[in-house]
């Protein structure tokens, strides 16, 4: 019989959660270096050398890979030789405590996402509680322990299917991939669940991605059932779909593809598949009885020595003496580095300005000509000006975006991966622009923001109207003032030359 002490599981699981946030798993790192080493894609290569820098900068600064440090998800697994000393709190309570300290320690605050009663208030928990827990009890006198942050932008991705037992699973996955767009962060990993019932192949999509990055291996000894024959046709045709690093088209779209599997009904074939971002974030502990958990941290030489530089075409523009004539000039694809000062605002911003509106009311902010991004940052700790802030899915914006560029005079929108075809149209007919910010890079887009301050809705945190004034900060011309978007005609391209280098091969 193992005794086990409340205290250390609580400790344990809020130094994982904190040691996540800043370190990627090594695996990851060397998934990712591999991509970058292999990509031609010159956008594409960018964003992947943009993600590594970052995850270097967050190693040694000890600060969040993304602002957006995820909902906590944890699969514990409990030996039934297990006693537990001094525990006054169930163990939910427990995981939760944990999850309390980490979101709150003071030297690496971590963003709140939580919001209760989702379908009323949406009010914000403050600590990012509670988690999501799944529990098995198992033979033996330890409690294991996984832990993982997981980005609302990857999460609203996940697509679930109850397919004719005669389907077939990689004809869905390859037509549904394509359907995710880039707000998931891609090159990341796909977790599928195959089989139980609807919420059995969901929880096995979401656990089976809590395994190391091992597709290289699988391919060098060779399939040896028919679910890792799955894995690696997917992975060679997933990334033959030419979506690439951010979705803006290249040779890699996944590191791997993971897939557990469980008996199911003659009459049914549920699958889930769940994508992780360029900000995967999990760690695995044990507790034996001896004292918390011990997470050895990765040596710097597991990163890459990888430097960002502009490039010489890069275009450096002034944000504070933009004019709607500027813009126009802008081309798909190019690279533009913002200076001066732009506004921010994501969902309950752009809601209440919304509401405002239709009721004639006056806007506290004046958006006339300005830029703003779509973000929702890390509180600051020290002497930073502001935490993390990389960019969220801009595709949520969208159905605002028509009214706000027609009765604001809003200029230009910043955000992460694709807009959908009816922002698309708004931005076209506003002569407006899209820019896209590399999603996974949430540390070093900050270093680019030298001053901030609340301007309006304060009372939203995170989500409040905010004025960044910014140097250099590096962007994509992703939707230009003709409508052109990138996410489109990038894939599409990239397909198109894979395709065509595959058939020399088999030539």
């Amino acid at each position: 019989m193992t005794v086990i002490k409340q205290d250390d599981l609580i400790q344990s699981v809020a130094d994982a959660l904190q040691f996540i946030s800043y370190y990627h798993p090594v695996d990851f790192i060397q998934a990712m270096h591999e991509a970058y080493l292999r990509e031609e894609s010159p956008a594409a290569r960018d964003s992947i050398a943009q993600i590594l820098i970052n995850s270097r900068m967050c190693a040694t600064g000890h600060r969040p890979i993304c602002q957006d440090t995820g909902i906590v998800t944890v699969f514990v697994r409990v030996g039934m030789d297990v006693r537990w000393d001094g525990a006054t709190m169930s163990l939910d309570d427990m995981i939760n405590e944990g999850v309390r300290r980490a979101y709150n320690l003071p030297e690496n605050v971590l963003r709140a996402s939580i919001l209760a009663d989702p379908a009323g208030a949406r009010k914000n928990t403050k600590d990012n509680t509670p988690a999501v827990i799944h529990y098995s009890i198992v033979p033996g006198n330890t409690v294991e322990v996984d832990v993982a942050a997981k980005g609302g932008g990857s999460e609203n991705k996940s697509k679930m299917a109850m397919l004719n037992p005669s389907d077939s699973i990689v004809d869905w996955v390859l037509k549904t991939v394509p359907t995710m767009g880039a707000g998931w962060c891609p090159p990341g990993m796909l977790g599928i669940g195959i089989g139980g019932t609807a919420e059995k192949a969901a929880v096995m999509a979401k656990e089976v991605l809590m395994e190391s990055i091992d597709i290289h291996e699988l391919k060098a000894r060779g399939p040896q059932n028919r679910i890792e024959e799955i894995r690696l046709e997917l992975f060679d045709k997933v990334n033959q779909l030419g979506i690439g690093a951010q979705g803006l088209g290249g040779l890699t779209t996944v590191l791997d593809v993971k897939i557990m599997d469980y008996p199911t009904h003659a009459a049914s074939l549920p699958v889930c598949m769940i994508p992780n971002c360029a900000a995967t974030r999990h760690a695995h502990f044990v507790l034996d009885g001896s004292g918390p958990a011990d997470l050895e941290a990765p040596s710097l030489d597991a990163y890459p020595e990888i430097v960002w530089e502009a490039g010489p075409s890069a275009r450096r523009v002034n944000l504070d003496t933009l004019t709607p004539e500027d813009v126009q000039s802008w081309k798909p694809g190019e690279t533009i580095l913002l200076n001066g000062k732009m506004l921010t605002g994501r969902d309950a911003a752009h809601k209440r300005m919304v509401e405002m509106l239709n009721k004639g009311e006056e806007l506290p902010v004046d958006l006339k000509g300005r830029f703003i991004y779509y973000v929702g940052p890390v509180d600051p700790v020290g002497d930073e000006v502001v935490g993390p802030a990389g960019p969220t899915t801009a595709t949520r914006m969208d159905k605002f975006t028509r009214q706000i560029l027609e009765q604001t005079g809003l200029l230009g929108m910043i955000g992460k991966s694709e807009r959908g075809p009816t922002a698309i149209e708004a931005i076209k007919d506003n002569k407006a622009v899209y820019l896209m910010a590399v999603g996974g890079a949430a540390y070093l887009v900050a270093q680019a923001i030298k001053k901030s301050k609340v301007l309006a809705f304060a009372e939203l945190g995170m989500e409040a109207i905010y004025e960044f004034e910014v140097k250099d900060m590096p962007v994509t011309v992703a939707v230009d003032s003709n409508g052109e978007s990138v996410h489109i005609t990038g894939p599409a391209i990239w397909q198109h030359k894979i395709a065509e280098s595959l058939a020399v091969e088999v030539k």
